[in-house]
């Protein structure tokens, strides 16, 4: 075999091993993967019912319900609003106002089921447009 033979065979195996690899990657990566939503962003998807996801926005006052260590809550990113359920206690940060993360699964078309609540005190971990809209609005209470 002519060494520009040679080396074109080897180009092509190093790329047909590469495909695989990032082919292999890529499964793995996606039983692993969470995507982050505001409700609005959420209610334009279409969502499989148990595919584990978060959503992120400001908890609606007054929509807060204990029934023993069931816990409801609205969240809205001001455009629209999402009921959500939880079972567990509720971290310290989290207020009727603020900002929250929850983690979980759509159980119903408008009601997601929380597995993980994190609550928030800024903008840090929350999309710039929606920071935006609430200081626009003035419904962003700076925590600095």
């Amino acid at each position: 075999m002519k060494p520009k033979h040679q080396r074109l065979l080897t180009l092509c195996a190093g790329l047909i091993g590469l495909g695989i690899a990032i082919f292999l990657i890529s499964i793995a990566f996606r039983d692993n993967l969470v995507f982050f939503y505001t409700p609005s962003e959420l209610s334009k998807k279409t969502i499989h019912p148990q595919q584990h996801l978060r959503v992120g926005g400001i908890v609606v006052t007054n929509s807060v319900t204990h029934d023993r260590d069931n816990v409801t809550f609205e969240i809205t990113d001001d455009i629209k609003t999402l009921k959500v359920a939880y079972i567990g206690l509720l971290p310290d940060l989290f207020r009727e106002g603020q900002g929250v993360v929850v983690e979980g699964h759509l159980s119903e078309p408008d009601v997601f089921q929380a597995e993980t609540v994190l609550g928030k005190h800024d903008e840090t971990y929350m999309p710039k447009d929606v920071a935006d809209r609430l200081k626009e609005k003035g419904l962003w209470r700076d925590a600095r």
